[in-house]
């Protein structure tokens, strides 16, 4: 027994833990242990057996207790915490919230399982399927057995539509190509269903605003050939006759200041307000009557369709003014087939004041506070215009064993107007459920890092957000202004100056304008998808026209300056793109590339600093401190004292990062992941040797590993990443590979390399 003494005390607590939970029972009760499901028979081939066992599986009713590694642990809690007086305290969060109560066999109905299985399986086209259910007990458990032996499946042979020349049958006979129901295909019941509703909305384009899919049936054949089905879709002879009609818009009555409880449907001569094909009645007059001709999707006269219907609604929802939208349709009292639309909107309170706290982290490895006072009025000038305003400060202190006292202070204030539409010399129609955008900004900024310097940021922005659908979205800024100046430099960051001339650039005053674009495609709300992606691509213009139009030159001494500032001018590209791969439904493998690079030309030799490319970091290379990687071989550690460590910027970036990530317990999960990457200069610099991009650049990536967990409360992740460098760029080729060299077991090596990060929400 010493021999092996993990194991036997294993086997022991599976045991003691097993026993503990079964003499909790009362007496004739019997814990319910689960379910199997056989399916026999030769009719049908092994890979259909095994997949209709998946199905029939997932069917069987209760589950039992849940179990990890054979142990069921939330039942054993459920059992230890006894019984609660009260519906409050620990022993109740314990019993109730984490616990499990035990699953008996008593609730385990053979008989209504027995028909579910064998419904499903006549309903996927196995009609002469036999199924029996028995029960085995062992002590005080019990289990389930299930056997479904499947005859051969019926095929589809033909679909037939209906061929009468009435408005409503030719409508349905033109929904056919489409047809969801395949010759050859296997009787599925579900499909069937599909079809009907695939019909209805078809119809619902067409006009038919009264149709829904019980006025349609689908008969089957079963004697037309051996083992095949002709599915014959009818209208049912009990179809209204509105639901048989198409119905065009007629009148279009918006009521933008409705109350529930309050009589707010007044319609005197002063409430009226008729614009183009829109009725608008409202006493307040709060709301100018083009919001919602830009809004709405329906005229006067067109047919009725659900696509308009919808994206209507969308729209009002996404003025982001109106707490509640309401919509009726009603048969009108004119003449002929029409229907009045009606539009029911309780706007938000107009004005709204918040304060927040919030906690937050960025890619430098700062953690701290920011205390935001914003004021919003959602309706500023009359057009459902959104203007914010906001006054922030906070304080951030640097960790993952890096602060030397370099604390940063900020505050500043920022204003946003945004109109419900583009604001342009002609007229921009998005088809989509959502309202195009124009988006004004300024905001002041003063950033104080202690014992280095202290910088003021002015910007400001004019540009347009649109989105296509849910998955794509644009933002162009017709032009984004920064202007940055230096203050309070101490003898401290001068002396480094003198050591690294690279730094003088953080403080120089930069000027930077012109043109930004960016496309963001994701489908990662799909949930049930296996894979699924997020793509964003930027592009920065800076001084472009300026420069041409000016004739700048910085090479041959022709520099142009702006209130005694040189302008930036520069191209910046950068793509980030994600895939998320579901491995099941609590466990998945996140990857990330992310490629860019930036070229300065004309009235610039370099980059500005705040526009170019950082790496390293709690949401970057997490083995590694933020900014403190490349460019290229460079060693930034060379130039850094005890007391500061500079941060290394580059031209152009790589990096690639992939993490496995799966639920451990409740709330816990966790993560192993790597990552890879660096940053390069795209000229010479004699203060960085290495750093020059070259076709070399694959062996110049550094690369780290680790793992972590994370806290997720559902209004914030909380996340905790331990990780290590396993490949370094500075050191000498041939040497960069460091896993050999890993050893937990030593305090100089965990102090060197070992990097904690404490962060809020994923790397990606």
């Amino acid at each position: 027994m010493n021999k092996y003494p993990f194991i036997y005390t294993f086997f022991l607590i599976v045991l003691v833990s097993s026993c503990s939970n079964t003499r909790f029972l009362s007496e004739g009760d019997l814990l319910y242990t689960g379910a199997t499901v056989k399916v026999e028979g030769k009719e049908v081939s092994k890979k259909e057996r095994k997949a209709l066992k998946s199905k029939l599986q997932e069917l069987v009713r209760p589950k039992p207790n849940a179990k990890i590694l054979g142990l069921r642990p939330k039942l054993y809690i459920y059992n230890i915490a006894g019984e609660t007086k009260k519906d409050k305290g620990f022993r109740y969060w314990l019993k109730n919230k984490v616990g499990e109560p035990p699953v008996l066999y008593s609730q385990v109905d053979l008989e209504y399982n027995k028909s579910v299985l064998q419904n499903f399986s006549e309903n996927n086209g196995y009609f002469n399927a036999k199924t029996s259910a028995d029960s085995t007990r062992r002590g005080k458990k019990a289990t389930a057995e299930y056997t479904v032996k499947p005859a051969r499946q019926y095929k589809i042979n033909e679909v037939k539509f209906p061929t009468d020349s009435s408005v409503l049958a030719t409508a349905v006979r033109k929904t056919s190509k489409r047809s969801l129901l395949k010759k050859d295909q296997a009787f599925n019941l579900d499909v069937i269903k599909e079809e009907r509703a695939r019909i209805d909305g078809r119809l619902k384009e067409k006009g038919f605003f009264y149709f829904n899919p019980d006025y349609l049936l689908v008969q089957v054949d079963s004697t037309v050939a051996d083992h095949q089905v002709d599915l014959i879709v009818k209208i049912k002879e009990a179809t209204p006759k509105m639901a048989e009609t198409p119905y065009q818009i007629n009148k279009i009555i918006v009521y933008p200041n409705y109350s529930i409880g309050v009589d707010s449907l007044i319609d005197n001569k002063n409430s009226i307000v008729k614009y183009n094909d829109i009725t608008i009645i409202d006493s307040t007059k709060m709301f100018k009557p083009r919001v919602f001709d830009r809004t709405l999707n329906f005229s006067k006269g067109d047919l009725y369709n659900r696509t308009d219907h919808n994206l209507s609604l969308n729209r009002l929802v996404n003025l982001g003014t109106f707490k509640f939208v309401k919509n009726q349709f009603k048969v009108s009292d004119t003449i002929g087939n029409y229907l009045d639309a009606y539009y029911f909107l309780t706007p938000l309170p107009k004005k709204s004041l918040r304060l927040e706290l919030l906690a937050k982290t960025n890619s430098a490895n700062y953690t701290g506070t920011e205390l935001n006072l914003n004021w919003s009025n959602r309706n500023a000038i009359g057009g459902a215009e959104l203007l914010t305003i906001s006054a922030f400060g906070g304080l951030e202190v640097q960790v993952s064993g890096q602060n030397n006292g370099f604390n940063v202070y900020r505050f500043g204030s920022e204003a946003n107007l945004i109109w419900p539409r583009l604001v342009a010399p002609f007229r921009f129609h998005s088809p989509s459920g959502f309202v195009p955008k124009t988006k004004l900004t300024l905001g002041y900024e003063y950033q104080n890092r202690t014992k280095l310097y202290s910088l003021q940021t002015f910007k400001g922005s004019f540009g347009y957000l649109w989105k296509e659908s849910e998955r794509k979205e644009h933002l162009l800024n017709l032009t984004e202004i920064t202007y940055a100046s230096p203050r309070n430099v101490t003898a401290l960051y001068l002396d480094q100056i003198q050591a690294n001339q690279s730094l003088q650039k953080v403080i120089d005053k930069q000027l930077i304008f012109g043109p930004t674009y960016s496309y963001t495609y994701t489908n990662t709300v799909q949930k049930r998808k296996k894979n699924t992606f997020y793509y964003k691509g930027t592009v920065d213009l800076a001084g472009n026209i300026t420069g041409l139009a000016t004739g700048a030159d910085t090479k041959k001494g022709n520099t142009i300056n702006i209130f005694n500032v040189p302008f930036s001018q520069f191209i910046k590209i950068e793509n980030d793109f994600r895939h998320y791969y579901k491995l099941g439904p609590d466990s998945q493998i996140a990857s990330r590339i992310i490629v860019g690079a930036g070229y300065a030309y004309g009235n610039s030799t370099e980059m500005p600093f705040i526009k170019q490319f950082f790496i390293g970091g709690t949401n970057s290379l997490r083995a590694f401190r933020a900014r403190s990687i490349g460019p290229g071989t460079f060693d930034g550690s060379t130039t850094a004292t005890n007391t500061f460590l500079p941060d290394q910027s580059g031209d152009i970036k790589l990096e690639l990062n992939t993490e496995y990530r799966a639920k451990i317990y409740g709330l816990v999960k966790g993560a192993l992941f790597i990552d890879a990457g660096n940053i390069w200069l795209l000229n010479e610099n004699a203060d960085k040797p290495g750093a020059k991009f070259s076709k070399n650049f694959i062996s110049e990536l550094a690369v780290g590993a680790g793992a972590g967990l994370r806290f997720d409360f559902s209004f914030l992740v909380l996340r905790t990443d331990l990780a290590f460098p396993i490949r370094k760029p500075y050191l000498s080729e041939g040497n960069r590979w460091v896993l050999d060299k890993v050893d937990f077991g030593s305090g100089s090596w965990r102090k060197e390399n070992l990097i904690f990060n404490l962060a809020i929400g994923y790397p990606f």
